[in-house]
């Protein structure tokens, strides 16, 4: 299964070692001050709540960053924050959400059995299936609320409030700020608002969570960004191979299976479905045939290039480090091998022995930025396939997360 994995974050830029600056303002609403509106760098750790003033004041390494000011019931506001051009206090507004979920649809909401199987769907494909997943929950989950479309075979999730997600594998306490989540046959999209807290736990707990999340980010597509500016791609224990995809011609186009399905709809009563044919005779031989092909692939992926240099995949454009090469990458992490979830992740998979973990990296827009610490500026640029699409939120870190030496 193919996914696609679209999370709305801004990468925080700038050294670790780097100064830090407080960044201060006030929050009203049309009555004046708003107390306890949240206010933090989305995907860290970083952030605080307004006092009775509406005044907060929240530390920050010098750099780039994404400033949210989030309150239920209003619209979220981001703000893109140069620290280098930050001189006095930021005012913000909030202005009501018209288009937050209101009482009525609330009101519609039954938990019953269909709900549950949809959380379970949203479940799975949000929070995911790895060994980290079993250990993550969401603490809020009748927030949500949801629509499926038959016709499409679309889900979509709503979320009236945050949600409340503790991660006890990595030690993880998150605020979720949803706004966005469709599943649409065999793609995933969803958008959102992360804000990370330390768990409370004994030295032991904290000991096993930080071995957790050293290997949530061993291998994972932050890792891989990083050893690309470093040089030390290989060292590091990724292998980059390139490859083409193109149309797979011994699958029928979608134009030739609508239309033998459709000509079967109508003969249906009159068909042999187990009939062998050697050689189409007849219309309905024809497109039994086409039907049989359908469950081919619709790609065909052919390697062209192996061990391609990690150096070779960066460009540098007006002193910024872009992630750029052409057609697809492969990436095998050889330090890893696949978890047994992954390989029986679906109805048709063969029980085999674990491999090294290989993703593929997919551009949708390329060149794409890298800030200065190896992070893609804009994810939605690259689509993952295989073991990057296989971890999900479950396996996610801050972005300020700083790995510990191996």
């Amino acid at each position: 299964m193919r996914n696609r994995f679209l999370l709305l974050f801004l990468f925080i830029c700038g050294s670790l070692f780097a100064q830090k600056k407080i960044i201060r303002g006030t929050v009203y609403n049309e009555k004046g001050p708003f107390q306890d509106v949240a206010v933090y760098f989305n995907n860290s750790m970083i952030g605080t709540a307004t006092n009775k003033k509406g005044e907060f004041s929240i530390p920050v390494i010098e750099g780039n960053h994404q400033l949210i000011v989030s309150f239920l019931g209003f619209k979220t506001i981001t703000y893109n924050l140069d620290t280098k051009t930050y001189s006095k206090p930021l005012v913000f507004a909030l202005v009501e959400d018209e288009n937050m979920l209101d009482e009525i649809i609330i009101g519609k909401t039954k938990y019953d059995d269909d709900w549950k199987y949809n959380l379970t769907r949203f479940k799975q494909e949000f929070i995911g299936r790895t060994e980290l997943a079993k250990d993550c929950e969401i603490l809020n989950p009748k927030v949500l609320y949801f629509e499926y479309e038959a016709e499409k075979k679309k889900l979509t999730a709503f979320a009236r409030a945050p949600l409340k997600i503790r991660n006890k594998g990595l030690g993880y306490k998150i605020t979720y700020d949803l706004k966005q989540f469709i599943i649409e046959g065999n793609r995933v999209e969803y958008l959102g608002f992360s804000k990370y807290e330390n768990l409370k736990g004994s030295k032991r707990k904290q000991r096993k969570w930080e071995k957790n999340r050293l290997k949530a980010y061993n291998g994972s597509a932050t890792h891989f960004y990083k050893t690309l500016l470093n040089k030390s791609t290989y060292k590091e224990g990724f292998i980059v191979n390139q490859f083409k995809r193109i149309p797979n011609q011994e699958r029928p186009t979608e134009k030739e299976i609508k239309k033998a399905r459709e000509l079967v709809r109508l003969s249906k009563s009159m068909i042999n479905f187990s009939k062998k044919i050697d050689a189409p005779i007849t219309a309905i031989d024809s497109a039994l045939l086409v039907l049989r092909k359908v469950r081919l692939p619709k790609f065909k992926d052919y390697l062209y290039r192996t061990k391609v240099p990690g150096d070779s995949l960066i460009s540098i454009k007006s002193g910024f480090p872009y992630l750029d090469f052409k057609n697809n990458l492969s990436v095998i992490y050889t330090k890893e091998k696949e978890e047994k979830g992954f390989i029986l992740r679906n109805m048709f998979s063969k029980k085999r022995k674990p491999l090294p973990q290989t993703s593929s990296l997919i551009p949708l827009s390329i060149p794409t930025m890298l800030n200065k610490r190896g992070l893609l500026l804009n994810p939605l640029d690259m689509f993952f396939e295989g073991y990057w699409s296989y971890e999900k939120f479950a396996d996610s870190l801050p972005l300020d997360y700083i790995p510990t030496k191996n």
